[in-house]
C-alpha cells in the first residue's frame, strides 16, 4: 500500500491515525512538527502527507508550501481543529489555496479519514 507521512504535534492524534492507516496496510512515518517533517520528505518518498495545520517550529501551511515547492505532485490532507495561538480561526481554506488535495475538520470520523485517504491515493482516471 502507500508510505504515509504523518505530521501533528499531539502524539494522541498520530497514533489514531497511525493505528486507523496501518489496518488499512499502509506504512507510516511520525512527524512532530513541520520542521521536522520537512526533514524527512527530504531524505525519502511519500505516497501521502497527512499534516496539522496549528503546530510548532513550522504550521502546516508553510509546510505545504514548501512540499509543494521541492514536489509539485506531491499528494497532501490537511487535518485542523481551528485553534490557534490568538483564538479559533479556520486555517484548512487556506491549506486547500496553497496545495492540500483534501481537508478534514477535528474532530473527524475514522471512516471519513479513511475515505479520504482512499480518494487521494486512487489512480487518476
Amino acid at each position: 500500500m502507500a508510505r504515509v507521512l504523518v505530521i501533528d504535534d499531539e502524539a494522541s492524534i498520530r497514533l489514531m491515525l497511525k493505528e486507523t492507516l496501518e489496518q488499512d496496510g499502509h506504512k507510516i512515518v511520525e512527524a512532530l512538527n513541520g520542521e521536522e517533517a520537512l526533514k524527512m520528505f527530504g531524505l525519502d518518498q511519500f505516497d501521502l502527507v497527512i499534516t496539522d495545520l496549528v503546530m510548532p517550529r513550522k504550521n502546516g501551511i508553510d509546510l505545504i508550501m514548501d512540499i509543494k515547492h521541492q514536489a509539485p505532485n506531491s499528494r497532501i490532507i490537511a487535518i485542523s481543529g481551528g485553534g490557534g495561538m490568538s483564538g479559533r480561526f479556520d486555517y484548512l481554506p487556506i491549506a486547500e489555496l496553497v496545495g492540500a488535495d483534501a481537508i478534514l475538520s477535528k474532530p473527524f470520523m475514522l471512516q471519513e479519514l479513511k475515505d479520504t485517504v482512499s480518494q487521494i491515493l486512487a489512480p487518476a482516471s
